[in-house]
């Protein structure tokens, strides 16, 4: 698995790395959002929601837990999971994440929460916060996303 990390000074870039992820999305992908409270993991997923077409800010699915969006709200179907609350891999089990990979996009914040759950393709972008108030996000880049990873 090859790794890439960049440097985001701000939230505005955060969107935008957000957007050009989006324009390499496929049904069945799954991008795996890590890091603390904070971290930009839900800004991240923003950018990615507006370039696919969503309108107006997308919210946290913190309480939901999953959150989906269908076409024409998005280009494609995304499902927004966040798994903060979640305990227990068991729990995890029980919202059937597969499901949705036979038609959507899944962005899956704090994925750690499935245990050793993760898909194998999975997107994993790890973000931490940086000194100076930016963000530093390092991809660990599965087969199919090494030619599709954006150069910004």
């Amino acid at each position: 698995m090859a790794e890439e990390a960049v440097t985001l000074p701000d939230e505005d870039a955060m969107l935008e790395m957000g957007r050009a992820i989006a324009g390499q999305v496929r049904i069945g992908d799954v991008i795996a959002l890590e890091g603390g409270l904070g971290a930009g993991k839900t800004t991240l997923a923003r950018g990615i929601l507006e370039a696919l077409g969503l309108e107006g800010e997308a919210p946290s699915p913190s309480f939901a837990l999953v959150q989906p969006y269908d076409v024409p709200e998005v280009r494609l179907p995304v499902t927004h999971v966040d798994l903060y609350r979640i305990d227990d891999p068991a729990e995890a089990a029980e919202l059937g994440l597969d499901d949705y990979l036979m038609d959507s996009l899944l962005i899956i914040e704090w994925p750690e929460r499935l245990g050793d759950a993760l898909w194998p393709h999975a997107l994993r972008l790890r973000i931490e916060a940086r000194a100076d108030g930016g963000r530093r996000l390092t991809a660990e880049l599965p087969d199919d996303w090494k030619e599709r990873w954006p150069q910004i």
